[in-house]
């Protein structure tokens, strides 16, 4: 699979099935030295799900690797570089990280699906001293990426497993209040459950902001963006200020793709949305205000009795990637 096919099919996140004890804790601060900078081939783990996990050297990019889970490019690491970003909405919301208070300000972070830990890995690169907790379903997953993928030690990154909107609730109380960026990027298979999708969802994320916090939520959606301009009504319906960023044809409808959506009880910056435009990757397009007003409107707020996943993309777009290799 080429690069520019990955740049282009960026947009299908998979999280994993497999469900270990709720509410497991892994300290994150002591993994084991080894590393696969100096691997030449694939390493893989068959899941207890069934689904095949792989860890393979990028091609194009030295000290890189790509986590591909069930066949599907899952997420991008690269060990020499952590605030190197591959994916293009995981850039977008590089971006957005980047836009919070002051240049390599330390935050609190909360991620709410965990994968190869990406963006945990660009905070800690980016932000040293940082705080930082990721909620992940499959522990077999992450212990089979952090083996060969080390986290840095004494990163301050912790990871919990279970449901990730189950695990909200036995969150340290001191972390209510005091989170300057969540992160949420969910999915079950090719879909994001509908469970992570309702407006009392967006309310207990919200309960955890501190003043000035941002959430990041990651959409996936197709032609007419019917689940991603619902998914929008629904976060401004709890947060005061709420702005959409994607790929030009993505925000239009017109294809399958990434919509990030970022929100703050706080008014966003308006300095930030020229800047967000800017940085790309393009062409970008940022929506927000009476943009955003007109681009949500009609869509209905989602509620726990509402709530469906969202659309599955079509089987051609993976063959269409395969194709490409």
């Amino acid at each position: 699979m080429s690069s520019q096919n990955l740049d282009q099919f960026e947009s299908l996140r998979y999280n994993r099935p497999v469900a270990p004890p709720n509410g497991s804790l892994d300290e994150g601060t002591g993994d084991r030295c080894g590393t696969l900078s100096s691997m030449t081939g694939a390493v893989q783990l068959r899941l207890a799900s069934g689904m095949s996990a792989v860890i393979e050297p990028d091609r194009w990019a030295d000290g890189s690797y790509t986590l591909i889970v069930d066949g599907t490019p899952q997420s991008h690491v690269d060990l020499d570089d952590p605030s190197r970003l591959f994916f293009e909405y995981v850039q977008r919301i590089g971006h957005v990280i980047d836009e919070w208070g002051e240049p390599g300000q330390p935050l609190t972070a909360l991620h709410l699906g965990g994968g190869a830990l990406t963006l945990p890995r660009y905070v800690h690169a980016t932000r040293p001293g940082s705080r930082q907790q990721v909620l992940e379903l499959d522990e077999q997953l992450v212990t089979f990426v952090r083996e060969h993928l080390p986290l840095p030690r004494q990163s301050g990154i912790r990871v919990r497993y279970g449901d990730a909107r189950a695990l909200l609730a036995r969150l340290p109380a001191a972390l209510h209040g005091a989170v300057d960026l969540i992160v949420v990027d969910v999915f079950a298979g090719a879909r994001i459950p509908a469970h992570v999708t309702s407006v009392e969802f967006y309310r207990e994320l919200a309960d955890f902001l501190a003043p000035g916090g941002i959430v990041a939520v990651n959409i996936a959606d197709g032609p007419g963006l019917a689940f991603a301009r619902s998914q929008a009504a629904t976060l401004r319906l709890v947060l005061r200020d709420v702005a959409a960023l994607a790929e030009t044809g993505v925000l239009k409808g017109r294809r399958f793709g990434n919509v990030v959506l970022i929100g703050s009880a706080s008014e966003l910056p308006l300095e930030w949305m020229p800047r967000l435009m800017a940085r790309g990757p393009h062409p970008a397009t940022v929506t927000a205000g009476a943009d955003l007003t007109r681009w949500i409107a009609g869509a209905a707020v989602v509620s726990d009795q509402t709530a469906v996943p969202s659309p599955a993309p079509s089987l051609g777009l993976f063959t269409a990637q395969k194709r490409g290799d």
